[in-house]
């Protein structure tokens, strides 16, 4: 086998390897020494490089708001009020109106799934009322500590939770949450009694109490948005995110059924969207390196944000089965890169295996010799033997007697 043919060998060898790693050890055998073979005429010089090698991976995205979420009405009742796409709403402030009553968007991870209007509730639900009024401004008193048992008390909301109520949820007396009367001697109320039936509740991590207290500042926040300073939050009352949203559609008008879907919504924040195949970088992680080329042809780093562990299915033109995808998304390290656009297509650079200060030459200076294992050639047509180590772009991972420097026949 000549040169050129062995290195066409190889060549192909190494397209099927994809990266792997064959091992061979030692110089060309002993008393088997080649016979100095002149290169061809499409092959040339290169010199041996110490660099750091990457695997990367290329494919498109889209720059946008992230996929849209649709977002179902919480009661029944009719639309009275919706907000235009494209806007964005913050926590506070109204989402949608039912019967000319408003659902506010409140931050957090659990939604109301309950009538919140007990002395002595306990749950996650309850501490996105508490911990979202104590954002926005508002007074709740103390809260119980985690391992707490509370028992929920058989008074009315409106009953135990005036403004100025000094009874807690656990039975100890709380601050004031308004000025007491004129005196300055604190009002004080009956304790409310448990009901026979209401069983002790312990309070968990995450969680948080209906306290009076909570309830007075839950009657405060409605006569601010002019509302029934009732103290009692209804399911639709309030609409839960993980943080603001901003309108991407709507699909719904006023008028129509509000137990239905309303609209889609996405995240404030611009982010690169991927359907990446789910057998690539099965070692992906949230806050791996990337780089974006934006559609102006300028590059800019990010970061990867999420990695979507639904498999999702999907037909080509053909309609015959493809690979499944997961959604992979990626945030911007500079954010202002992205002004003005809101959406577009994109090329997503992700970084693979990284191998630190190694010897690289092309692939096209591997040679297959007798044997098997891999060898470069030298100018003068003499052979070292070498192991090969990470295949990218190219390039290829050397080891063996040779140093960055030297000079090696190669076909590509």
């Amino acid at each position: 086998m000549n040169a050129k043919h062995r290195r066409r060998t190889v060549v192909a060898a190494a397209a099927v390897l994809a990266g792997g790693t064959l091992l061979a050890a030692g110089f060309w055998p002993r008393g088997s020494a080649p016979a100095t073979v002149r290169p061809a005429a499409t092959t040339r010089q290169v010199t041996i490089a110490r660099t750091d090698l990457s695997t990367s991976f290329i494919t498109d995205g889209t720059l946008g708001h992230g996929t849209p979420r649709t977002l179902r009405g919480a009661t029944d009742g009719r639309v009275t009020w919706l907000p235009a796409q494209g806007v964005t709403i913050t926590r506070g402030h109204q989402l949608y109106r039912v019967d000319d009553r408003p659902a506010v968007l409140f931050y957090g991870s659990t939604p109301l799934y309950r009538r919140l209007d007990t002395v002595g509730l306990v749950g996650p639900d309850v501490r996105v009322v508490a911990d979202n009024l104590r954002a926005l401004g508002y007074d709740i008193g103390p809260q119980p500590a985690v391992g707490t048992m509370v028992t929920p008390s058989s008074a009315p909301a409106a009953q135990s939770s005036g403004a100025d109520s000094k009874t807690s949820a656990d039975g100890a007396r709380e601050p004031s949450a308004e000025p007491g009367p004129s005196d300055g001697e604190a009002a004080v109320e009956p304790t409310p009694t448990p009901t026979a039936t209401a069983v002790p509740q312990p309070v968990e991590q995450g969680d948080a109490v209906l306290t009076s207290t909570l309830l007075a500042a839950i009657g405060r926040w409605q006569a601010a948005l002019r509302l029934p300073a009732t103290s009692v939050l209804d399911i639709g009352d309030i609409a839960v995110s993980a943080g603001a949203v901003r309108v991407d559609s709507l699909k719904a008008q006023t008028g129509d059924d509000a137990a239905a879907d309303l609209m889609t919504v996405t995240g404030t924040r611009k982010v690169v969207t991927v359907e990446l195949s789910a057998d690539r970088f099965t070692s992906l992680r949230r806050g791996d390196r990337v780089t974006v080329t934006l559609p102006d042809g300028a590059d800019t780093p990010g970061r990867v944000d999420t990695v979507g562990t639904t498999l999702t299915g999907a037909d080509d033109a053909d309609g015959a089965d493809t690979a499944p995808t997961r959604t992979v998304t990626v945030t911007l390290d500079q954010a202002s890169t992205a002004a003005g656009v809101d959406a577009a297509p994109v090329r997503v650079r992700f970084a693979g295996t990284t191998r630190k200060d190694v010897l690289v030459v092309p692939v096209g200076a591997l040679v297959v010799p007798a044997g098997g294992g891999y060898a470069v050639q030298r100018p003068d047509g003499g052979f070292v033997r070498v192991t090969t180590g990470l295949f990218a772009e190219g390039q290829v991972e050397i080891k063996g007697p040779v140093k960055a420097g030297q000079r090696v026949v190669t076909t590509s």
